[in-house]
Order: structure tokens, then C-alpha cells, then sequence
């Protein structure tokens, strides 16, 4: 991981933390959840938002007025509103895609879960999907809950990501080692 990069992420992780703790004493567990939920969604879809996260031409006071405004309309947990006016007033907005991860994976781990990412060349069936979530479960010991992605470039079989562990079953990656092995050889 690069430098700014593990700054980055160091930043989330404290502002996570302290969220995390906060919604927790208060019982807000859910509403955290639905919050992220929304201000993911919302980050997705709009270029604006994101601009106004990662702008350094908008000042403190602009960013702070515009991102409390935005979190009010959206009806966020206080705790996630007020969070992201001090994020602002701190000029740590650019952190909110990083901070919305590390709040899931706090969540999840919270309720005993796991989330698997999984990529595949296409969209997995309810059916796949639920019997990859019930072997993944017997093999970590949680629930899984699975994000899959599609991404035709791996031509066949499944990039799985739980926590640290990578399984890669692709055709794709198949197709590398066997040009690697190839090349070797020649």
C-alpha cells in the first residue's frame, strides 16, 4: 500500500472507530448501517458529491455547509451527520468512500458476519450465490454475505476475497500461469 494511501486509510479507521462506538452507546446500530447504506449509494451516483469530497478549491466553510445540508436532507444518523461536518470543518472528506468500508466491515463483524467479494464473468444466480455463501460459511465459521461483481475480462470461474484470503479460480489467472510457466520452459 502506498503511503498516502495507508494515511488514507489510517484517517477512516479512527473516524470509524469513534462512529462506530458512539452509534453502538447509543443503540444505533441500525440507523449507521441505513445511513452508509445511503451515503454509498449516494457517492455512486453522483459525480457532485463526489467532487465536493475531493475538491481542494471548496473551502472548509462551503464543504462543511454543503455536506451537513446533503446528510440532513438524507435524514442520517446524528452521529453520522455530525461526524462528517467535523470531517469537513477538518478537511478529511476525501476519506467518506474508505470510512463507509471500514464502517461495514464494523458492522458485519458486529453481527457475526463476513463479506465475501466475489467476481465473476456473469452474474451469479440466487442459487450459485446462496450455495457459495453456505461453503464459504462452513469454511470461516460466520455468516458470509456476498458482494458480487461482474467482470467479463476473467472469461470463466470466480475471484473470491474473504478478509485477507484471496481465492482466484479464473480462467484468466489460469490462462497467466500457464504463459508464465510457458515462457520458462522457452
Amino acid at each position: 500500500m502506498s503511503e498516502p494511501a495507508s494515511i488514507s486509510a489510517g484517517i477512516a479507521k479512527r473516524y470509524a472507530t469513534a462512529i462506530f462506538e458512539i452509534a453502538k452507546e447509543n443503540k444505533n446500530l441500525d440507523g449507521l448501517e441505513t445511513s452508509i447504506a445511503d451515503l454509498g449509494t449516494a457517492l455512486a451516483d453522483s459525480a457532485d458529491l463526489r467532487s465536493l469530497i475531493t475538491s481542494p478549491l471548496i473551502s472548509r466553510d462551503e464543504q462543511q455547509a454543503s455536506i451537513s445540508a446533503i446528510a440532513n436532507k438524507m435524514s442520517l444518523a446524528p452521529v453520522m451527520q455530525q461526524s462528517l461536518a467535523l470531517m469537513a470543518q477538518k478537511r478529511r472528506l476525501f476519506v467518506v468512500p474508505q470510512l463507509i468500508a471500514v464502517l461495514g466491515d464494523m458492522l458485519a463483524e458486529e453481527r457475526g458476519e463476513v463479506v465475501a467479494e466475489v467476481t465473476s464473468a456473469k452474474a451469479l444466480t440466487k442459487t450459485q450465490a446462496d450455495k457459495l455463501a453456505k461453503t464459504l460459511a462452513e469454511r470461516v465459521g460466520k455468516t458470509v454475505t456476498i458482494n458480487a461483481t461482474v467482470d467479463e475480462s476473467i472469461i470463466g470461474g470466480l475471484v473470491v476475497k474473504v478478509g485477507s484470503k484471496m481465492i482466484d479460480s479464473s480462467i484468466r489467472s489460469k490462462l497467466n500461469s500457464l504463459q508464465n510457466a510457458m515462457k520458462e520452459v522457452g
